[in-house]
């Protein structure tokens, strides 16, 4: 099964970015027609998480209470960015979504989202797609 990266530049220490676009052009070109995509980000201060996309506030109280679940402290790690590693902890590094008749199927107001916890950075996600390929059209 192939594997689709992608390439995703940041530009704030914190944001959410929504991927679902992506994601569904990996289902496209795999060819699946039912199975599931799995998306994945290789980097230990950021993740990837579903959650709503038609309210933006969504998205920036989840940041903010985040924010305040892992403040600033004293912490050991000489990077300084002990934070961003926690965050990436509570959301995840991954998630899989059904891949039903060659589409996501995510609830009515879900979306993809990559999380930049230690931004700006250049960063990268992958997606690969495993199950049933659509018989050819003939």
């Amino acid at each position: 099964m192939p594997v689709f990266e992608f390439d995703l530049p940041t530009y704030k220490k914190c944001t959410f970015v929504n991927i679902t676009s992506q994601v569904r052009e990996a289902v496209k070109k795999s060819g699946v027609a039912d199975g599931v995509a799995a998306v994945y980000c290789p980097h230990t201060t950021a993740g990837i998480t579903i959650n709503e996309n038609a309210d933006p506030d969504v998205t920036a109280d989840i940041l903010s209470a985040l924010d305040k679940m892992v403040p600033g402290m004293d912490f050991k790690h000489i990077e300084g960015n002990s934070p961003a590693h926690i965050k990436t902890l509570l959301t995840g590094s991954g998630v899989n979504v059904p891949v039903e008749g060659g589409n996501l199927a995510l609830g009515r107001w879900q979306g993809i989202y990559f999380c930049e916890y230690d931004g700006p950075r250049d960063r990268k996600f992958v997606v690969q797609v495993l199950g049933e390929t659509a018989p050819p059209q003939r």
